[in-house]
């Protein structure tokens, strides 16, 4: 293997993919030798690194993580070959009889499937690769394992919990030096450390994972971009509505969603039984805002009808992809549809994508995001998408024409479409590197059929519109994640949950700041603080509460009639009069300024 070809190094991702899943085997294989009891599961290769689920009865502490490393270290030196070889069902199950997880996995293959291993040295493993030729390929000095974490088997709650140990590796040990700082410089603005710490949300056993509690600071900033969203979204058109959280099963049915979307409800009564009532609590709003434009016959003149919403949805996610406020079973989102005659689609779509982007890049966001094209997996028609394959190119050469107009750069993804149609995904990467979606616009040419939802056109005929399905920020909760990230809790003056704090340096000048406050309270949002503790630690306990603006005052103060103004930054403004700081903070605030 020419390791310094390009083919062979990090800059080629599936070469990455490959290195990290050797990687992983190469853990297996030192856990195994160290701990021989062991049921191993799955260990694939993930978007930064590798994890192995296991079943273990040992508890996995820093000083056993440490174990594994060592003897990882020592296999790679080994250079062991990594061989792969197929082996027929029955043998297959032979060799994996002390492994019921591989059993369970090697049963569940489809008949005629080629089921293949990989050898290294005594350690063999069911996969279906690929990995690198040697153990020595990877460098004994350039991995880490970072953390564990309990996966249910298979995702689902009803099976074996497993130990999960998670690993990351690069090819010199530099790099790898070079991650792990960046790492902990995360970790320190990691949201779901520091939003906790900062008082925006917390969590409590006993009301469940994913459902957070988000504290008076966490929903004041949240309120703060609802009203935004909604004020701006009523300027461009959009028309609000409010709709109900839970709907019988048979609104479901009818989008199609009980069908391909119900082991991620929360469902309520059995929802197998059809001679009872059964409800679902909403994972989407689109069924509902549909039922707006049935309430009477609709014309061509009627298009486009823009209807907006704060939505607050519910999916069951599987417990081990519960992430602080960043994926959760609760969350709001500013969420919309668009119904539009053909002719429409273009502009409306651009208009669409405009909104976000104005959003995105408004709160700072938008530089570190990316767009991908979701498209359907031609290969997997019946099972996961609706609609016929002329429909499905139909709507993707649409939306792939729109965004080349535009001159998005986009990657595509396969398999990644809605049920019911292509959809742009707008995606951003918290301070770990994990990417989820924040903004998704989607092209629908499906659902408004199954609904009848028709309208009398120019020439006099009935015909379906075209629906767009987008948000304009998201989800709330994980944009202020995202948010809490990027600005390392220190948000911009404009949302900040409080923008200024008035210190005072005696008792004599409590009056005067009650005086200053009155004057602004209603404009801004702010707090007095006329305890008894020193001025320095009355700042520094504003500074780490990450407050934009202090304003301290003292005798001089009082006596010129000045505010003396300190950013959170440590910054020394000086003694200005009251109009001058209230300008200053005004073209910081009105203009949404990050700072």
């Amino acid at each position: 293997m020419a390791e310094e070809s390009k083919e062979y190094t990090f800059e080629n991702k599936e070469f990455r993919k490959t290195y990290w899943h050797t990687c992983s085997h190469i853990m297996a294989q030192a856990i195994k030798r160290l701990y021989p009891e062991v049921k191993l599961a799955i260990g694939p290769s993930i978007d930064e690194g590798w994890y192995y689920d296991m079943d273990l009865d040992v508890a996995i502490t820093p000083e056993v993580l440490e174990e594994i490393e060592k003897e990882m270290k020592k296999i790679c030196k080994e250079r062991l070959p990594l061989e792969r070889f197929v082996l027929p069902k029955n043998e297959a199950l032979e060799l994996m009889k002390d492994q019921p997880y591989k059993i369970e996995l090697i049963n569940d293959l489809p008949e005629g499937e080629e089921i293949s291993f990989y050898k290294q040295g005594e350690f063999t493993d069911l996969c279906a690769g690929p990995h690198l030729n040697s153990t020595g390929y990877v460098k004994h000095n350039g991995f880490k394992l970072l953390s564990t974490a309990g996966a249910y088997w298979r995702g689902n709650s009803d099976n074996a919990m497993l130990k999960r140990i998670y690993g990351i590796a690069f090819q010199s040990k530099e790099e790898l030096d070079e991650f792990l700082t960046q790492r902990e410089e995360a970790r320190k603005r990691d949201h779901n450390k520091l939003g906790r710490e900062l008082e925006y949300f917390t969590t409590v056993d006993y009301i469940g994972q994913g459902l957070p509690i988000i504290m008076p600071k966490g929903a004041r900033v949240i309120q703060l971009l609802q009203r935004w969203v909604e004020d701006v979204e009523q300027k461009n058109g959009y028309q609000l509505t409010k709709t109900p959280y839970f709907a019988k099963r048979e609104l479901y049915k009818i989008s199609g969603h009980w069908d391909h979307y119900r082991d991620g409800m929360f469902i309520m009564g059995d929802p197998d039984d059809e001679t009872k009532e059964c409800f679902a609590l909403r994972p989407m709003t689109c069924p509902f805002q549909y039922q707006v434009y049935l309430n009477r016959e609709r014309s061509y003149r009627d298009l486009p009808m823009r209807l907006g919403e704060t939505s607050t949805l519910f999916r069951n996610e599987d417990s081990g992809e519960m992430h602080g406020l960043i994926r959760v079973r609760q969350f709001t989102i500013s969420e919309g549809h668009l119904m539009i005659r053909p002719d429409q689609l273009e502009e409306e779509f651009s208009r669409c994508l405009d909104l976000c982007k104005y959003f995105l890049g408004t709160v700072g966001l938008l530089d570190n995001c990316t767009f991908r094209f979701s498209q359907w997996d031609p290969a997997n028609p019946n099972n996961k998408y609706e609609g016929t394959p002329e429909q499905w190119e139909m709507a993707q050469a649409a939306m792939k024409k729109i965004l080349d107009d535009l001159g998005v750069q986009y990657e595509i993804g396969i398999d990644e479409a809605a049920f019911y149609g292509p959809k742009l995904d707008i995606q951003y990467k918290n301070v770990f590197g994990k990417e989820d979606t924040i903004v998704t616009i989607q092209i629908d040419m499906l659902l408004a059929e199954k609904y009848g939802m028709y309208y009398i056109d120019s020439d006099g005929q009935k015909k379906l519109p075209y629906i767009i399905h987008r948000t304009s920020l998201g989800c709330y909760e994980r944009t202020l994640a995202y948010l809490i990230e990027m600005y390392a809790g220190a948000l911009p003056t404009w949302m900040a949950p409080e923008q200024i704090r008035i210190l005072t340096i005696t008792d004599r000048a409590v009056e005067y700041a009650e005086s200053v406050a009155k004057k602004l309270e209603n404009k801004y949002r702010l707090t007095i603080d006329t305890s008894s503790n020193t001025l320095k630690y009355k700042i520094r306990n504003a500074q780490l509460e990450k407050i934009p603006y202090m304003l301290i005052l003292g005798d001089k103060d009082i006596e010129n009639g000045t505010v003396s103004v300190r950013t959170r930054t440590g910054e020394d403004l000086g003694a200005l009069s009251l109009d001058a700081f209230e300008a200053l903070i005004a073209d910081v605030v009105d203009n949404k300024k990050r700072q």
